[in-house]
């Protein structure tokens, strides 16, 4: 999840400072590939930036900008779409950053759906198109939920809960979150102190799922190795291990040598298309972490283009979950 602050507050962005310390000096153009609330765009203009192009696939945050994103006039070039185009906004750039995941901003608002502790449309689309998950919960097999439970969330209870899912919607189609959150409850054991709510698991698998985010982010990355100058920075900031095990492995196979897989052999050295800018992932301070409980989880990976050409990303190399094939019902 990436954290927002609240409107009355100014929204910093996650490990922003160690971001803008380790790409110095910030110049010439970048991308922010999930805009958002702004705040990383903001942070890249007045750190030097002459050009920043803020991607969303949500058109509500441009409407909440507006007040705003004015003030840097042409610096600023907002694009309505999934970063996994990126590539498309401009032929190369200085500088990428990607902040994964949904935005506490959007789980806050009832009316998107992501929530499974307010009452709301069961929606969880970060746009505007497309499938919902009540249409997913409505209309895919047991098998096939249960796939996705288990294999984006995580979830051991998988069947359990989609065979339950399956038995209440012969009653009535899903239409609210609070239902859904309702049934995977009855499925599970109560949750003791300190632990996550019991729908946890399962609303974030739901979530990928209906907005393609593992696929999203793998595409996005090659989109960013392609785009990106000879010097230019890519940041990715994640709040979930598979997320960060797939941006590890990622600048892994772009830093000289293409490990070998079950799903491909060892091959030989390659030049590399990264140099990393730190060996091991930046994690927010303690400083960070009073003001921003939220950062805990989060993790910053930073790699600098090489002149090497960009190569084809395969999904799998990357751990990237993988949903078993099934017709549907």
């Amino acid at each position: 999840m990436r954290p927002d602050s609240s409107q009355s507050a100014p929204h910093i962005p996650v490990l922003i400072l160690p971001l803008i310390d380790a790409a110095a000096p910030i110049a010439g153009t970048w991308i922010d590939g999930t805009f958002g609330a702004g705040g990383y765009s903001k942070y890249l203009l007045d750190a030097g930036a002459d050009q920043v192009i803020g991607i969303d696939r949500d058109p509500s945050v441009f409407a909440m900008a507006a007040d705003w994103a004015p003030q840097f006039g042409d610096r600023l070039q907002l694009v309505q779409d999934t970063f996994s185009n990126l590539d498309q906004t401009a032929d190369a750039v200085d500088g990428v950053v990607l902040d994964i995941g949904v935005s506490s901003m959007q789980i806050d608002q009832a009316e998107r759906g992501f929530s499974f502790q307010k009452d709301g449309p069961l929606d969880m689309r970060m746009g505007d198109t497309g499938p919902t998950a009540a249409d997913l919960v409505n209309s895919a097999s047991a098998e096939q939920i249960a796939d996705i439970l288990y294999n984006y969330g995580e979830e051991r209870a998988s069947r359990r809960i989609a065979k339950m899912i399956v038995a209440r919607r012969e009653e009535a189609p899903f239409e609210r979150t609070l239902e859904l959150a309702g049934v995977v409850e009855r499925c599970l054991p109560r949750a003791k102190p300190g632990q996550s709510h019991p729908a946890t698991r399962s609303f974030q698998a739901l979530r990928i799922a209906v907005n393609g985010e593992y696929d999203q982010l793998v595409q996005g990355l090659a989109a960013a190795e392609r785009v990106l100058r000879p010097g230019g920075i890519l940041a990715v900031v994640t709040f979930h291990s598979v997320e960060d095990r797939i941006v590890k492995r990622f600048f892994q196979a772009r830093t000289g040598t293409q490990a070998g897989s079950r799903y491909a052999p060892l091959v030989e050295e390659v030049p590399a298309q990264f140099t990393m800018q730190s060996r091991k992932a930046i994690k927010a301070s303690k400083e960070e972490l009073g003001a921003n409980p939220r950062a805990r989880s989060a993790k910053l990976r930073i790699g600098r283009r090489t002149e090497a050409p960009a190569l084809p990303v395969d999904p799998r190399s990357l751990g990237v979950p993988q949903l078993p094939q099934r017709r549907a019902s």
